[in-house]
């Protein structure tokens, strides 16, 4: 029980399942959140020092009662990493309205629950850090965007916010925007038609790819920042990428 304990949110099978994997090699025990209890169960059963917790965030309450749980069961996270997203894809006149409020309750809203639950245990620790996972929408608003954009705009500025207030108080707030395609089973593999590099760009399709790997490299060096070096915001893309 003395190894440091990290919580993530938003555990699947790209970003989610690295950072995990990457912070269990590390000598942390891993607390998962997400939607899928099976899928978490088997992420037990292949990644040692890690425990599921089934919860869907935007259930605010419910993801309140999974935090208690885990500081009962496992101990006080010393690291949080927030990389749950709800998104889609679709003009404003096209767009579901109510797809902004359930973007935004999951983007940013559950992101204030956790740091009011967290973040006041953590000071009286003597320190942590809160990292948060999120991708160019929350630096432009795109017209296919629209109901996204606005949320991951809100999640970064929120953690900006909180970088601010809890930085002198000994917690280190990091954004990572994630300026590319990541390489998942539902993109790079799958889909040979998600992503179609110009016909004059010197590069292989792949290269486009963000591997998830190398991305929870970079979480995990960021939340752990010397604290005479703290930085906030951070964007990683693919050397092809186009920018």
């Amino acid at each position: 029980m003395t190894k440091p304990v990290c919580l993530v949110t938003g555990v699947g099978g790209g970003t989610g399942i690295a950072i995990v994997k990457k912070f269990a090699r590390e000598g942390y025990r891993v607390a998962m959140l997400a939607r899928n209890e099976a899928y978490l169960k088997s992420i037990e059963k292949e990644v040692e020092e890690s425990k599921a917790y089934a919860c869907d965030v935007a259930d605010l309450s419910n993801l309140v009662e999974k935090i208690h749980q885990v500081i009962s069961e496992m101990g006080l996270p010393k690291v949080v990493v927030h990389n749950a997203v709800r998104g889609g894809f679709s003009r404003f006149m096209d767009a579901d309205p109510e797809d902004l409020e359930k973007n935004f309750r999951v983007n940013a809203t559950s992101l204030l629950y956790i740091a009011r639950e967290l973040a006041p245990k953590m000071i009286e620790a003597g320190g942590g850090a809160i990292m948060v996972t999120g991708n160019t929408s929350s630096l432009r608003g795109v017209p296919t965007y629209s109901v996204f954009a606005a949320t991951k705009s809100a999640q970064r500025v929120l953690s900006q916010s909180l970088a601010r207030d809890l930085g002198p108080k000994g917690i280190h707030v990091g954004y990572i925007t994630i300026d590319a395609a990541i390489d998942s089973p539902w993109t790079s593999n799958d889909r040979p038609d998600w992503l179609e590099p110009p016909e004059d760009w010197p590069h292989p399709r792949e290269d486009f790819f963000a591997d998830t790997g190398a991305i929870a490299d970079e979480v995990y060096h960021i939340a752990h920042q010397h604290k005479s070096t703290w930085s906030f915001d951070h964007i990683i893309r693919p050397y092809a990428e186009k920018w």
